[in-house]
């Protein structure tokens, strides 16, 4: 790192400008006809169905690091900041979406002098850096600062996320787009071994899992109630995807519940048979944990583990480290 990056400053705008022009570009979406390298481009843009203005603040000044010092205002809707310089040679601006805001700290204080040392610094989860400098004598902080507060954290002021606001009119109902039966019928189900379960149909069964879902034909309701049992959160073996040529298929199910005792359930061994006989050209069905096999091992404390082997299964360990079962 070069000393210019180490260089201590009295002057919070310099640091923040200093930061900022440190950034790549790349991490900046906007672009302006007025400089190439410029985050700026004109402003406003058209509110989102359910957008509305909170607070402006007139009079601050964004300091940018490509363009030195900008005057302008700052509103804040419930979904955005937003920034419109008052140049009428170059009105340029930028948004900055209230849940792309990591944090928010003020700079300077009633005893701070000097050009543009007293403002707010907001610092962006994309790595961006922003600097507003304030006049002191409006009170212009306090009033930016508290609405940026409620509104880019909206959990800590009781208040909803904008998606609760979002207003935007669908033609279609978004709960009728996806029909599993018909999802079954593009992928060529053979029914002659699977069926259609209709078993969770009031989530009753197991509240993770679709209200309809495919097992093989052959497997009784008592018995799939039986490894639904000996199964976490009653996620058992159900299609997932099937190759309507060969027939092999992609199934999903959670740990058994198999525990230091090691554990084994006779109908979910032959619920996972059924799932193999279901393709005629299958010998052997191929077992594939997502967890890192330490995981599967410890797991055993809370009365979970993994599969029982057998000259019928073949396990293969993802090793992904945050997946939850």
């Amino acid at each position: 790192m070069s000393d210019k990056n180490l260089r201590l400053t009295s002057d919070p705008a310099s640091a923040a400008a200093e930061r900022i022009s440190t950034m790549s570009i790349s991490t900046v979406s906007t672009t302006s006809s007025h400089n190439k390298d410029s985050p700026l481009r004109p402003l406003k843009e058209a509110r989102h169905p359910g957008e509305r203005e909170q607070k402006t603040v007139p009079e601050v000044t964004f300091i940018c690091p490509f363009m030195g010092q900008i005057r302008g205002s700052v509103t804040i809707t419930n979904f955005r900041l937003e920034f419109v310089g008052i140049d009428k040679d170059s009105p340029h601006g930028f948004s900055v979406p209230l849940g792309m805001i990591s944090s928010i700290e003020k700079v300077g204080g009633q005893s701070s002098k000097g050009e543009n040392s007293y403002g707010i610094q907001i610092y962006c989860k994309y790595v961006r850096t922003l600097f507003f400098a304030c006049k002191q004598e409006n009170h212009s902080r306090r009033e930016l600062f508290d609405k940026l507060q409620e509104f880019a954290f909206p959990l800590n002021h009781n208040n909803k996320f904008f998606a609760f606001d979002y207003k935007k009119e669908f033609r279609a109902n978004g709960w009728t787009i996806y029909d599993p039966k018909q999802e079954f019928n593009r992928m060529k189900l053979n029914h002659d071994s699977w069926k259609i379960c209709t078993i969770n149909e009031k989530y009753e069964f197991s509240d993770t899992y679709p209200a309809i879902f495919a097992v093989p034909r052959l497997a009784p309701e008592e018995d799939i109630r039986t490894v639904a049992a000996f199964r976490s959160r009653s996620r058992i073996p159900v299609l997932s995807w099937i190759n309507s040529e060969s027939q092999a298929t992609i199934c999903r199910c959670s740990q058994p519940l198999v525990g230091m005792t090691k554990k084994r359930c006779r109908e979910d061994e032959t619920f996972l048979k059924l799932i193999m006989e279901a393709n005629a050209q299958c010998h052997k069905l191929f077992i594939i944990d997502a967890r890192p096999n330490v995981n599967a091992m410890a797991n055993r404390v809370c009365s979970c583990s993994y599969c029982v082997d057998d000259h019928h299964t073949t396990r293969f360990w993802l090793t992904l480290r945050s997946v939850l079962l």
